[in-house]
């Protein structure tokens, strides 16, 4: 099975500098903002993203990882950060893929019995076969592809890319 990069390094870097100042705007009346990235990529995809935010913004960034079983979504999510520390803020749910919406529906779900300012979400890759009504209001890039086709993202510490098979 062959890999086509779809996103190179600095694409990548790119697109999450650009996401970030998205972010910066739609939460620029607030003075901190909680990034909640799925485990695992998404996550790793979240501390990127945090990242730029402290370069570009003022915001004071709360990290927060998402902990699922994503071929079992109805199991118990479990966060690495208490509720109460994310209540009536601004929270981004971040994944680096967005495939059929399985798991970024269910993630939210679980977010949604707590009270929040301003809920978002945000994919590096998405892709457009849902099966759930969400959608990503930052994205990296769209793909329209075959459901034979498989996507991933690969995030190394000095060459990440995204890839198509």
């Amino acid at each position: 099975m062959s890999k086509n990069i779809i996103l190179t390094d600095q694409e990548i870097k790119h697109k999450t500098k650009r996401i970030a100042y998205q972010i910066y705007e739609t939460f620029i009346d607030e003075e901190e903002v909680v990034l909640a990235g799925i485990a695992s990529k998404g996550y790793v995809f979240a501390e990127k993203i945090a990242q730029e935010l402290k370069t570009i913004s003022n915001l004071k960034v709360i990290l927060c990882e998402v902990k699922m079983d994503k071929q079992n979504p109805k199991l118990k999510i479990e966060t690495s950060i208490p509720a109460e520390e994310y209540a009536n803020k601004g929270l981004i749910l971040i994944d680096d893929v967005l495939n059929s919406g399985t798991t970024l529906i269910y993630a939210v779900k679980h977010f949604l019995d707590v009270p929040l300012k301003k809920f978002k979400t945000a994919v590096l890759v998405d892709r457009n076969h849902k099966k759930y009504p969400v959608k990503a209001d930052f994205k990296g890039i769209s793909l329209s592809t075959s459901l034979l086709e498989h996507v991933g993202v690969e995030f190394d510490e000095d060459n990440s890319y995204a890839w198509l098979s």
